[in-house]
C-alpha cells in the first residue's frame, strides 16, 4: 500500500514540479515546538518538500532584472500554492489527512523576526533536496539556489529520501560574501535580518508600520499588505558559481 501511494504521489509531483522529496516527521524533532509539523496537521508523517526553478536569465537581464525577479518570485508562490492544495486534496481522497505549507505568507513574528509556518528550507534539507551553503540558503545540486519552495505536511507514511551530506560551496569561495552590500557577514555567519533589512522592501511599510495600530498589529498587517514585497538585491545569488547552468554539485 506505502509503495503504490509513493509511485502515485511521485508521479503527480513529477508532471508539475522541478525537484521534489520526503521527509519523515522523525527528521523533524529538533524544530521549534511551534513549528513542527504536528501542529500543523494532525498524525503528522511524512513531510512533502517541492520545488520550481526561477530561470537563471532573470539574474543577467541587461536592465530589468530586479523586476523580473520579483514577478518570478511571486508566481511561482501562486503556483506552489496550487500545486500544494491539489496534492492535499489528492491525499485526502485517498484517505490520509494533508495541510499545505504556503511558499510564502502567512508568516509568524517573533518579535520583529518573521517565520514560516513551518520552515520551507529546513524541510527541504530533510527531505534531501540539497543542503545549506554560506549565503544561508539551500543549494540543489542541479538547480543551486535557484528554488522556489513549497510543502504539504500528511499523515501518508512515505519513505524519506537520503539527506544530501555534501559541503554544497566550492572549496575556498567567499563570493556571496565579498559582493554582498549590506553587511550581513560583517560577524563572520550569515544575518538573515540584516539581508532582509536590506534587499526586502514594500511601498506600504511606512505608511502602515508607523503608528501604533501597525505596529501592535504587525503580523496581520504584514500577511495582508505585505505579501507581494519589492526584491531590491540578488548579488549573493547572481555571482554565485553554484547557479550557473552545467553547474552541479557533487553527489
Amino acid at each position: 500500500m506505502t509503495e503504490d501511494l509513493e509511485k502515485r504521489v511521485m508521479g503527480w509531483l513529477g508532471e508539475r514540479v522541478d525537484a521534489f522529496g520526503f521527509a519523515p516527521v522523525e527528521r523533524f524533532e529538533g524544530a521549534p515546538g511551534e513549528h513542527h509539523p504536528g501542529r500543523i496537521c494532525r498524525d503528522a508523517a511524512t513531510v512533502i518538500v517541492y520545488g520550481v526553478a526561477v530561470p537563471r536569465a532573470v539574474f543577467t537581464s541587461p536592465a530589468y532584472a530586479l523586476h523580473l525577479l520579483q514577478r518570478s518570485y511571486h508566481t511561482s508562490y501562486s503556483y506552489l500554492d496550487q500545486v500544494g492544495l491539489a496534492l492535499s486534496r489528492l491525499l485526502e481522497e485517498l484517505g490520509h489527512p494533508a495541510v499545505v505549507i504556503p511558499a510564502y505568507a502567512p508568516l509568524v513574528f517573533h518579535g520583529l523576526e518573521p517565520w514560516g509556518l513551518l520552515s520551507l528550507k529546513h524541510a527541504a534539507v530533510q527531505a534531501g533536496l540539497g543542503s545549506f551553503g554560506t549565503s544561508g540558503m539551500v543549494y540543489h545540486p542541479r538547480f543551486g539556489s535557484l528554488l522556489r519552495l513549497g510543502a504539504v505536511v500528511t499523515a501518508a507514511p512515505l519513505p524519506g529520501n537520503p539527506k544530501r551530506e555534501v559541503e554544497p560551496c566550492p572549496p575556498g569561495c567567499n563570493a556571496c560574501r565579498e559582493i554582498c552590500p549590506s553587511g550581513a557577514y560583517a560577524e563572520g555567519s550569515f544575518q538573515k535580518m540584516v539581508c532582509l533589512g536590506h534587499s526586502i522592501k514594500h511601498g506600504i511599510y511606512r505608511h502602515v508600520l508607523t503608528d501604533d495600530y501597525g505596529r501592535e498589529n504587525l503580523e496581520m498587517v504584514i500577511n495582508t499588505t505585505g505579501y507581494n514585497y519589492w526584491i531590491d538585491c540578488t548579488e549573493c545569488q547572481r555571482v554565485c558559481p553554484l547557479n550557473d547552468e552545467g553547474m552541479s554539485i557533487g553527489e
